[in-house]
């Protein structure tokens, strides 16, 4: 009797594993393993920002942008826009939101414009971590809450949030997230 090789039983479970968590990713969970990876990589820069290269600040400062970019865009264009329609009692969270985007944007903006040799590079890097810092915890103890109380669909938000996380990333990174 022939078995499998291992390896190819283990190429084979993979998938099938992405594909059950991907089937399986509500909307909440999608967007607080993304709070999570930006927090990672905020406090990767944090840590190094003295001992790193400019080359390596510029690299990391990019992916931060890059993948916040990604983050409040699927936000703006359906997680905001189901949350005003099935949530009583979001307005004035989600309008808080929206301007904590802009001004995220703002620094954004400045970080990727800006030189990683100057003061207010390590500035813009660090401001921008601690909007973003006070923005996911707003998210996570108060929006997301009443978010999950409304029993709104979040597994099928969810499944568009990614497939639209996907496709922004296919057009910033020239590939696919894992959500």
């Amino acid at each position: 009797m022939k078995t499998k090789p291992k390896s190819a039983s283990k190429a084979k479970s993979a998938p099938a594993k992405r594909a059950q968590s991907k089937s399986s990713t509500d909307a909440i969970t999608l967007l607080k393993t993304d709070h999570k990876e930006a927090t990672a990589m905020f406090r990767q820069y944090e840590a190094g920002k003295d001992k790193l290269s400019d080359a390596r600040k510029t690299k990391i400062a990019g992916d931060i942008c890059d993948a916040l970019t990604v983050h409040m865009k699927i936000e703006e264009e359906l997680f905001y826009p189901a949350v005003a329609e099935e949530v009583d009692g979001a307005e004035d969270l989600l309008a808080e939101a929206k301007v904590e985007h802009n001004s995220c944007k703002r620094l954004i903006d400045d970080v990727t414009g800006g030189s990683p040799g100057s003061d207010e590079y390590d500035a813009n890097v660090k401001v921008l971590g601690e909007y973003i810092s006070h923005h996911v915890d707003e998210e996570e103890t108060e929006l997301f809450p009443k978010v999950r109380k409304s029993g709104m669909d979040l597994k099928s938000l969810g499944a568009e949030m990614l497939a639209r996380k996907n496709d922004k990333a296919d057009m910033i990174f020239g590939g696919a997230l894992a959500g």
